[in-house]
């Protein structure tokens, strides 16, 4: 990794940059594969899944058969592994429902907020070198919980043409009511358009590579939601003196495997202890299988020196990394300064496989500092909020005088009429006038 040492302000742009293409870079195969998708629907979708997967499919959509021959392949331990990561995530997404949202603003005049579920909805599991079942978990269970109608699941098979059994497992006990094996930016532009196999849909949510990120900002154009841009994953530390080398280690080495493009940093206050977080990186790769994906990670990722937690705090809001985990002293600082990330770990003990899997938070997290403005997946991921009015004769009396000066200010007649037209018939019924 790479060891900076109190790098100025001016400079941070260019320390802190992500080893990830533009979008001008990808985007005109993902438009390519869009306009294919757009003419020739299932037809280009198994021409590019030949391409990509190397696989050609008789039938993209996963049976009843293969997925009762998936609950049989798995251990019985990690089926219950499984179930109660299910059953902490929907505690956590549970938790988030909210009751309607009632005021009278003025008398006679009702407002209300309710929320109603997407009806169709498209998550998108990656595959590749990792099949992520546990990324089945984090947007089936508040896709079921919201009462989504509709829950359509896209993953690329193997070169088998099959899909991992862990995630068929985990599709069925979240109640996913379709499941089709393709991926990548033809899975995206499937869901998009529809087909005859894969349903259009109304929102697509679920990480994925660089293509798939793109792939998915460009659904958007055609009228179709995304949760998020989430794109390679990212891990920043904060550590000082007091913290565990081997265990901050560990956690940026457990990002660093996801995949080459992966982004992992150490921001610390201790010269001594970014020394020993290298040795241990350099120790703990040697024991990895994915090793040669980890190093290549390893390669783009940083150890930062910063002298005081003031600018290290700076620095990390302008990075606003996916993962943020606080390993210092005075972690209060950290947690109630931190204005930037998609979701935070705390603690020598809070690693952040954690979220990855069972504490119950969300992983789909965004990246590439949209944790700006943008939130993890949630329960409201996955509800739409709609607003109500009901306006008695008295309510319209009280404000119909304000919005026929508002429109009549606005140049708007026919909407001043509206409520002009309302107000004549409750006038005379008011004075008693015929």
């Amino acid at each position: 990794m790479n060891k900076i040492y109190n790098p100025n302000k001016e400079s941070w742009s260019e320390v802190l940059k992500r080893p990830t293409q533009t979008v001008d870079d990808i985007e005109g195969i993902v438009n390519e594969i869009f306009n294919e998708v757009s003419r020739q629907g299932d037809r280009a979708i198994s021409e590019y899944t030949t391409r990509f997967d190397g696989v050609i499919l008789e039938n993209n959509v996963v049976s009843l058969e293969e997925l009762n021959s998936a609950i049989k392949n798995i251990p019985v331990n990690l089926q219950n592994a499984i179930k109660l990561a299910k059953t902490n995530i929907e505690k956590f997404h549970k938790a988030q429902l909210t009751n309607r949202v009632e005021v009278e603003t003025i008398n006679g005049v009702s407002c209300w907020q309710e929320k109603r579920p997407i009806e169709k909805v498209g998550l998108y599991i990656p595959g590749g070198t990792a099949p992520l079942f546990s990324t089945v978990l984090m947007l089936a269970v508040p896709a079921q919980i919201a009462g989504c109608k509709e829950i359509v699941l896209c993953s690329p098979p193997n070169k088998k043409g099959e899909l991992a059994p862990e995630i068929l497992f985990a599709a069925q006990l979240c109640g996913v009511t379709k499941i089709i094996k393709v991926g990548g930016i033809q899975a995206i532009a499937g869901l998009t358009f529809g087909t005859e196999i894969i349903p259009q849909v109304y929102k697509i949510f679920g990480p994925g590579n660089q293509f798939v990120t793109v792939a998915k900002q460009l659904a958007t154009k055609f009228g179709v939601a995304i949760d998020m841009p989430a794109g390679p994953s990212e891990l920043l530390v904060v550590a000082d003196d007091d913290a565990n080398a081997s265990y901050i280690a560990s956690d940026l080495l457990s990002q660093a495997e996801h995949g080459a493009d992966s982004q992992v940093i150490l921001v610390s206050t201790s010269k001594n202890l970014i020394n020993s977080v290298s040795e241990e990186i350099e120790r703990q790769i040697k024991e990895l299988p994915r090793q040669a994906i980890a190093k290549k990670a390893i390669a783009n990722s940083k150890l930062i020196y910063i002298e005081n937690n003031e600018f290290a705090l700076d620095l990390i809001n302008e990075y606003g990394p996916e993962h943020f985990i606080i390993c210092t002293k005075n972690e209060d600082f950290y947690i109630n300064g931190i204005a930037n990330a998609g979701s935070v770990f705390i603690g020598d003990y809070t690693p952040e496989s954690a979220g990855d899997y069972a504490s119950g938070t969300n992983h789909t997290l965004p990246t590439n500092g949209f944790s700006k403005a943008y939130s993890g997946v949630n329960l409201d991921s996955f509800l739409k909020s709609m607003t109500f009015q009901k306006i008695s004769k008295d309510g319209l009396l009280n404000i119909g005088e304000t919005i026929e000066l508002m429109a009549e200010a606005e140049g708007l007649q026919a909407h001043k009429n509206a409520v002009s037209i309302r107000l004549k018939d409750i006038i005379p019924a008011k004075t008693g006038i015929s």
